[in-house]
C-alpha cells in the first residue's frame, strides 16, 4: 500500500533564502531516500520566458482556460499579479500526493491562507531572516536593484513576515547548515507521524498483534 505524501507550504520574505532551502533539502533527500519529493509545477497565464519549458517551470495556459479553471474551484490557490494569473492546481497536487510524493508549495502567506482552508492537514513553514538589517543587506547585495526597489521589496519583507504566526513551524535561517537541518527535521517529523506509520508499516503491525506463535 502507498503511504500518501505530505504536503508542505513555504513561506517567507524575499531574501530569507527560502528557495535555496527548497532546492538543498530535495537535492539531498532525493539522493537518499525512496521516499520522491518535489515543487508543485503551478499554473500561469504570463508569456513563457526564454530558457523555460512548459510543464517543467510552469504550466503555461491562455487566461480564457484560467479563468475557466477558477469557476470549476480547480485550484488549491490563485491569484492575479501584475496582470497575470498564478494558481496552483489541487488535481495535480492530489494525484502527487497518493503516489506517495511529498509536495512543497513555494507561494506567499495569502496563498498560504487558501490552501489551509480546503486542506487543513497541510504542514506550514514561515522561514525568517535572522534580523531586519540582514535582510536588508541580503536584498541590497543583489547589486541589481534601485534603492526605490529595495526599500519596496522591504516593505513587502515586512508584510510577509507580519503573517509569520500563521505558520506551524518557524525556521530562522540565519546558518544555513542549521536551517536545512531544521527543515529536515520537520519532514521526517511528519513522515514519522501514525498515521502515516501505521500504513508504511501495516505488515510489521499485523504480525506484532497476530497471537499465534511462530514455530
Amino acid at each position: 500500500m502507498i503511504v500518501p505524501g505530505n504536503l508542505f507550504i513555504l513561506y517567507a520574505p524575499s531574501g530569507a533564502g527560502k528557495s535555496s532551502l527548497i532546492n538543498a533539502l530535495l537535492n539531498q533527500d532525493n539522493q537518499a531516500s525512496s521516499r520522491a519529493m518535489q515543487v508543485s509545477v503551478s499554473h500561469t497565464t504570463r508569456d513563457i520566458r526564454p530558457g523555460e519549458n512548459n510543464g517543467e517551470h510552469y504550466h503555461f495556459v491562455s487566461i480564457s482556460e484560467f479563468k475557466k479553471q477558477i469557476s470549476n474551484n480547480a485550484f488549491y490557490e490563485y491569484a492575479e499579479v501584475f496582470g497575470n494569473y498564478y494558481g496552483t492546481s489541487e488535481a495535480a497536487i492530489d494525484t502527487q500526493l497518493a503516489q506517495g510524493i511529498d509536495v512543497f508549495l513555494d507561494i506567499d502567506w495569502q496563498g498560504a491562507q487558501q490552501v489551509r482552508m480546503k486542506k487543513p492537514s497541510v504542514t506550514t513553514i514561515f522561514i525568517s531572516p535572522p534580523s531586519k538589517e540582514e535582510l536588508e543587506r541580503r536584498l541590497t547585495g543583489r547589486g541589481q536593484d534601485s534603492a526605490e526597489i529595495i526599500a519596496s521589496r522591504m516593505a513587502q519583507s515586512q508584510a510577509e513576515c507580519s503573517h509569520y504566526n500563521e505558520s506551524d513551524y518557524i525556521i530562522v535561517n540565519d546558518n544555513f547548515d542549521q536551517a536545512l537541518l531544521d527543515l529536515t527535521t520537520i519532514v521526517n517529523n511528519q513522515r514519522l507521524k501514525c498515521r502515516q506509520q501505521s500504513i508504511a508499516q501495516q505488515e510489521l503491525f499485523s504480525k506484532l498483534l497476530n497471537n499465534e506463535v511462530s514455530q
